[in-house]
């Protein structure tokens, strides 16, 4: 092959390459966002609380870890990460029980325990789902704690719910704009499914809200949580952990920081 010709065909390959690479993401995006998800089983016995179960608007039945509290006290809502589980959440149910404060953590559709598949629109519905299972059955206020992903079903829940209070755990202003930053040489404008627009939902957040971000979290970067504090609407408050990342951000420091928060909405509901 001539110098020449191998120089006109070096780009076509490379065109080629990176189209396979865009179809690559776009068709395992899902699979990226949530990992979560899949044919996993939910335990036969729960590390915490009683197994429940929410039936959503579209027919989805989503499993969930209930820890009732008194009915005088806050009960939080927890929407967790996209790798997380509910059996994860012991150590906030006990130090919530301490108090007497309730907490109900659901496995969001096609995660152990639930039924469905994944998807932006599905999680915002499980979230309103739960809140309104809550509201039936724990009959006090409820302030609705979003963890990572988690935090655009808070979000989105909270501006249509009448919650008392919001609790973010690395909030993120967009999943949109976390991606474009990561990945920069892709459109990922054109690619993306689920880009849950937190940063055009949390105007409707009027409530009470707690922001809660390591300062070496290096999968949703603290700039991304602190732009979204940035438009939020009062009353808001944001606690940045200087030694904390994406994953050890817990520890009885901040579960401190969330049960004090909780305790001062107590009578504040709508």
């Amino acid at each position: 092959m001539s110098a020449t010709r191998y120089l006109l065909i070096l780009p076509l390959m490379a065109v080629i390459a990176y189209m396979a690479l865009v179809g690559l993401i776009y068709l395992s995006q899902r699979a990226l966002l949530y990992p979560g998800a899949g044919a996993t089983p939910a335990p036969e016995r729960a590390s915490w609380g009683e197994t429940v179960h929410v039936k959503t608007p579209d027919g989805e039945m989503l499993q969930g870890l209930y820890s009732q509290g008194d009915s005088d006290k806050p009960c939080v809502l927890l929407f967790f990460g996209n790798g997380d589980r509910v059996n994860n959440y012991e150590f906030l149910a006990q130090a919530l029980a301490t108090r007497r404060i309730g907490l109900l953590a659901i496995s969001y559709r096609g995660y152990p325990g639930s039924t469905g598949s994944p998807s932006e629109q599905g999680l915002l519905t499980d979230g309103i789902a739960a809140f309104d299972w809550l509201s039936a059955h724990a009959r006090s206020e409820i302030v609705v704690l979003g963890r990572s992903l988690g935090t655009g079903v808070a979000v989105n829940t909270a501006g249509k719910r009448p919650a008392v209070g919001v609790i973010l755990v690395s909030p993120y202003l967009s999943v949109l704009s976390v991606a474009q930053a990561r990945f920069p040489f892709l459109p990922v404008g054109v690619l993306l499914k689920d880009p849950f627009r937190s940063d055009l939902n949390i105007a409707e957040v009027r409530q009470p809200k707690l922001f809660l971000h390591g300062r070496l979290d290096d999968s949703i970067p603290l700039a991304s949580g602190q732009a979204l504090y940035r438009i939020a609407p009062e009353p808001k408050r944001m606690l940045i952990y200087d030694g904390a990342g994406h994953n050890d951000i817990w520890n009885d420091r901040m579960v401190g920081d969330v049960i004090r928060f909780v305790e001062a909405l107590q009578g504040n509901g709508p």
